[in-house]
């Protein structure tokens, strides 16, 4: 396998790793893929989700455990660039949580840029978001 190939694998193996995390509840296992760094910065799904720092994204993590007693992420669509020691993801996933009881299925979009340091690649940047409700296939804008 080529090098590129092999790295290709090791970017999408975060992906399948955190999915395992996710469902395992394990912010410690989550925080470190992601680096170390004071600027990484994750924004989520809500209006108040933007996270910068590994403190503000691990408690993140926490209060999404603590509001859902499952959690699981399937990814349905994954697409991987790499240049030199930088990568960046697009994928589609649908996550399965129960808040409060009530299962509910999230179907998300996600951007995730990387950079290997060493053998591992590390995440810089997540970026989620659902699709805009009202607005039908072929429309540029919601309109309902």
């Amino acid at each position: 396998m080529q090098a590129k190939d092999r790295d290709k694998q090791a970017v999408l193996a975060t992906l399948d790793r955190y999915s395992e995390l996710y469902a395992a509840h394990d912010t410690d296992g989550i925080s470190a893929l992601f680096a170390p760094d004071a600027d990484i910065v994750v924004i989520g799904t809500g209006a108040d989700e933007r996270y910068v720092g590994p403190d503000a994204i691990r408690g993140l993590f926490q209060r999404n455990f603590a509001e859902s007693d499952t959690a699981d992420v399937s990814w349905t669509w994954r697409h991987v660039v790499i240049v030199g020691s930088a990568a960046w993801v697009a994928a589609e996933a649908d996550i399965r949580v129960r808040p409060g009881g009530v299962e509910t299925v999230v179907p998300v979009r996600w951007t995730v840029i990387m950079e290997k340091r060493g053998e591992r690649w590390l995440w810089l940047h997540r970026h989620a978001s659902v699709a805009a409700s009202g607005q039908a296939a072929g429309k540029a804008y919601p309109t309902e």
